[in-house]
């Protein structure tokens, strides 16, 4: 089974050290108990616990040390990275949230050419520390043009660093910050660190958020922060590129939460409506809510197929191939929006219960809603998606066949990649994925994704329309869907998915993909014959009564297999 069980975990742990630190920190949050979670939550309380347990087993610093900085059991493993990414936001996603920035934070650090800091963070690491990442403004957001954090040139060849940053976590005690900024003197744009804990650095406040309440994010403000080369962790190019990698690693780890946090839901929620009793029968014997629990879950497991199989390509990836810069996004914006249906289709099935203060449901909807707006909101990301499509459809080339990647390695690349050049970047046919599948639903969305084809070939966007953003983040949307059931087939082949299980993904594919042609239609001026192709497109999936029975045995099958210890 692809979904994540505390209670049966059999996931294959590339070493023994990865399986003890995911078996520990399994062990704490269960000691743990979701009562006293929800205690802390409600309280807003800082998780000291968590950051002892953390430096207890050196969690953070075995995951997310480089190769040669750290302990022999160190690396940068984007297989176990993401894996972790689902076990803590399985329990809370501000413990994940802690995790998630530390990681932004480090990345300018591994990305930088400063040895000496490289070295001081491992040690910091090891010693417990976590990180922040001092990137976005008040004001500006995630603009880095309009950056006005500046480090100000004085006599003697140091700095003097000022400014503010906004929506930071881990601002109030984190062990370096990673700040970007601009040199005041020429511009260029730079990578220093600073320390929380000096007199210069002002921790201005906490900013109070909706979800991970007990999490702490911050607006900081330097003060004259004196900063010296040895603080420097890159200028020009490298700190412009150092941002946006940085972002591209942030991206993939959001859906993984996402997976983790939807899943909990699904056991939650299955257990509660397999035991209530409405109108002399239980809730799951209502045919809605069958289909209900049969979509969620098909949607949970089609989310995690195609997380796993990027996360292949991410740790694949190489000057030669950078595909992963197309998967990554789809990571961020349709893994995770994906997981908020899920919850979203769960809450309707349970309705008040997922309102009540002592459930793991009730923080899920505060939290869950943040994924697909962090790193970039999901229409940012379907800009980026867009500039693909020509290559993806016309311009294919024979690259290597990418394995699953479970094995041990320290994915160093990710900290040399380079920014731009996405028109590029070249993709193998896409109808390679179709080979060897004969089921009916997966034949039916092929004729969807050929369609699109031909809507690229017979009547491409107008100039007009590709200047309207509108339009063009709609047609994406067809794009993105087309780009997440290729991996979902590569995936289900590697992980010999069950049949019956990848006809009922199609199922929503198709209906999903149907959708989004009708809101071409309904929404947007278009010419004739691209009306009447986007029509072609709305298609019903072929309805498999067999099918369907086969994915409810295996949902209702799992009632019970996990529920969290008070």
């Amino acid at each position: 089974m692809l979904l994540f069980n505390p209670h049966n975990d059999q996931r294959e742990h590339a070493d023994e050290m990865t399986r003890q630190l995911v078996e520990k920190t399994i062990a704490f949050f269960e000691k743990k108990g979701l009562k006293q979670i929800k205690e802390d939550d409600q309280a807003m309380l800082w998780y000291d616990d968590f950051l002892d347990f953390i430096k207890e087993e050196n969690v953070f610093a075995t995951m997310l040390t480089p190769t040669g900085y750290g302990t022999d059991d160190s690396r940068w493993d984007m297989g176990r990275i993401g894996e972790f990414n689902e076990v803590l936001a399985f329990y809370g996603l501000c413990y994940w949230y802690a995790w998630q920035v530390s990681i932004l934070g480090l990345g300018p650090i591994w990305m930088g050419n400063n040895e000496a800091i490289k070295h001081q963070t491992a040690q910091l690491l090891q010693d417990g520390g976590i990180f922040a990442f001092g990137l976005s403004e008040k004001d500006h957001g995630a603009d880095l043009y309009s950056s006005e954090v500046m480090l100000h040139p004085q006599p003697d060849g140091t700095y003097l660093a000022s400014g503010s940053k906004y929506y930071i976590g881990n601002g109030n005690c984190a062990a370096l910050v990673s700040t970007f900024g601009k040199l005041a003197d020429s511009g260029e744009y730079v990578f220093f660190v600073v320390k929380s804990d000096h007199p210069n650095y002002e921790c201005v406040k906490k900013i109070d958020t909706s979800g991970v309440r007990q999490a702490y994010v911050a607006e900081y403000c330097l003060h004259d922060y004196p900063i010296t080369q040895e603080d420097i962790l890159s200028v020009g190019q490298l700190a412009w590129d150092s941002s946006l990698s940085t972002v591209n690693i942030g991206k993939f780890e959001l859906g993984f939460a996402a997976i983790g946090i939807a899943t909990h839901c699904f056991y939650e929620a299955l257990n509660h409506a397999a035991k209530r009793s409405l109108y002399g029968q239980f809730v799951t014997d209502f045919p809605h809510v069958r289909k209900t629990f049969t979509e969620a879950y098909a949607r949970l497991n089609a989310a995690k197929l195609f997380a796993l199989r990027a996360g292949d390509y991410l740790r694949s990836a190489s000057d030669d191939d950078r595909r992963y810069l197309l998967f990554n996004p789809i990571v961020k914006m349709k893994v995770t929006s994906q997981g908020e249906k899920v919850v979203n289709q769960l809450h309707d099935i349970i309705a008040a219960k997922g309102f009540e203060q002592d459930t793991y449901f009730e923080m899920a909807l505060r939290d869950i809603g943040m994924l697909p707006k962090l790193e970039g909101t999901e229409h940012v990301n379907m800009a980026l998606n867009v500039k693909f499509i020509r290559n993806y459809f016309f311009d294919p080339v024979d690259y290597p066949e990418i394995p699953r990647r479970n094995d041990i390695a320290d994915d160093s690349y990710l900290f040399r990649q380079f920014t731009g050049g996405l028109a590029k970047i070249r993709f193998p046919d896409y109808r390679l994925a179709y080979q060897g599948f004969d089921s009916t639903n997966v034949a039916i969305f092929r004729e969807q994704v050929e369609l699109f084809r031909q809507l690229l070939i017979q009547a491409p966007p107008t100039q007009e329309q590709m200047g309207n953003i509108d339009y063009m983040l709609a047609a994406g949307e067809l794009f993105t869907l087309i780009v997440y059931a290729q991996l979902i087939l590569e995936n289900s082949q590697l992980y010999q998915l069950d049949e019956n299980l990848l006809q009922h993904i199609f199922d929503f594919l198709i209906r999903d993909y149907s959708e989004f042609a009708l809101q071409m239609i309904l929404n947007h001026n278009n010419l004739p014959q691209q009306e009447g192709i986007y029509h072609s497109m709305i298609k019903k999936p072929a309805q498999d009564k067999i099918s369907f029975e086969s994915v409810w045995k295996q949902v209702i099958g799992l009632e019970d297999t996990y529920r969290m210890a008070e």
